[in-house]
């Protein structure tokens, strides 16, 4: 009953240590997983907050307001629609004037400096109408200048989205405005023009907006430090895994070593077999520390270095797991000189007789009771090695007809005269 209890004990101690094991490992990724999603918000927020600062752009949308006679009705129509948008480098400032093309249809694009407008000899101001497409829009943008334009007009060809405008870039021509329009849009003011019908452009500023880019160095970069934090994280999570593995299986390796070494302690401890009339059959003789239970004759015992005996059945398993005396806790293979970590010796050091000590229980028996090798059924290499007898006390002194035992290197058969 008190074996199975302890093993129930023993069993309960190793599945809380396992629990509380895992219960780590987690608790130790949980704040690795933490630390390192807070370390890449923090990283790449600030990465982010850098970069988009240096990468804002401000543009400005444009009201375009084009105004023509009807030639079928003769009335003045006016259309207007916040469809522009400012140049990059454009005065944002208002501009109006009559809408004027390239001279020539090989012109059209205005990319040669000699490109000639079509203006009207009364007309004090002008806005160029030009398709985008085969030079830059600096370049279109400048002839259209040198020739006193007020205004420019760019409007996007051969896009995917025709109502798509961008914020052109024309460097080092910044004192004139310059829109850019939508494809449906620029080609419904062509059409007018081509029919010679008079159109009067007024181009006023509509929308402030502010975007924010993030650049694709910044997008590269932040991957990256985010990458490293992760293979830095993942690498550390491997060690702790490899560390717990490698402990684990010194632990299970430490086990072993520990089971075959008791396995070998207990082969070389004695064993007994109780008769009719020994001592332990006694009422008042100390129970199985292990089951509680009373000697009966024909028990098998195990008689340990410190000379507590036991019911063999017991204290082999209890010896395998604890390797200790159940009563006085001795541990059985310093008792014996056996190494936990090293190969057993095969015999016993000659000074283990001595560093036992005195007998703490003592067992005599008469003739009929001896204990003769047949019922001792110790193996040859414990006789060999002499492990202790059980000696009689003072009081028991060997008479005529007994024999007595005594401690020896070997056994020792004395038979009385």
């Amino acid at each position: 009953m008190q074996q199975q209890q302890q093993r129930q004990a023993d069993k309960l101690e190793s599945e809380q240590g396992e629990r509380k094991m895992a219960m780590s490992l987690i608790q130790a990724c949980r704040s690795l997983a933490l630390s390192t999603w807070l370390l890449s918000f923090c990283f790449v927020h600030l990465l982010c907050l850098d970069f988009t600062v240096a990468e804002k752009e401000e543009w400005y949308t444009a009201f375009v307001n084009i105004t023509y006679t009807d030639p079928l009705s003769h009335q003045w129509r006016t259309e207007k629609s916040e469809c522009g948008r400012y140049g990059e480098h454009s005065l944002k400032q208002d501009a109006w004037g009559l809408a004027v093309m390239p001279s020539s249809p090989q012109d059209r694009l205005a990319c040669d400096p000699a490109t000639k407008f079509s203006v009207p000899a009364n007309a004090s101001r002008w806005v160029a109408l030009i398709p985008k497409g085969n030079c830059t829009y600096r370049d279109k943008i400048k002839h259209a200048a040198l020739q006193n334009a007020s205004a420019v007009l760019i409007y996007n060809v051969g896009s995917s989205n025709a109502n798509e405008t961008i914020t052109m870039p024309h460097p080092g021509i910044e004192d004139i405005v310059a829109i850019m329009i939508p494809e449906p849009k620029g080609r419904e003011i062509a059409t007018l023009l081509e029919r010679n019908i008079n159109v009067t452009i007024y181009i006023t500023i509509g929308t402030r907006n502010l975007q924010k880019y993030v650049s694709r160095t910044s997008v590269v970069f932040v991957s990256i430090s985010f990458i490293v934090l992760m293979i830095i994280s993942l690498a550390w999570l491997v060690f702790y895994y490899i560390q717990r593995f490698r402990y684990a299986n010194a632990r299970d390796r430490n086990q072993r070593r520990l089971g075959d070494a008791a396995k070998k302690a207990i082969s070389k401890l004695q064993v007994r077999t109780i008769k009719k009339g020994d001592k332990e059959t006694e009422p008042e003789f100390d129970n199985c520390a292990v089951c509680i239970e009373g000697y009966k004759p024909n028990d098998v015992v195990r008689i340990l270095p410190c000379r507590h005996l036991f019911h063999k059945s017991c204290v082999d398993p209890w010896l395998l797991d604890h390797r200790t005396c159940p009563m006085c806790k001795m541990n059985i293979l310093k008792a014996l000189g056996i190494p936990p970590n090293a190969d057993c010796l095969d015999d016993i050091p000659p000074d283990f007789e001595g560093s036992v000590g005195p007998p703490t229980n003592q067992i005599t028996g008469a003739s009929d009771v001896t204990v003769n090798e047949s019922s001792v059924g110790i193996d040859p290499s414990v006789r060999t090695v002499g492990v202790l007898q059980v000696i009689q006390d003072a009081e028991s002194l060997p008479q005529v007809g007994e024999v007595s035992y005594t401690a020896s290197s070997c056994f020792h058969w004395n038979q009385g005269p």
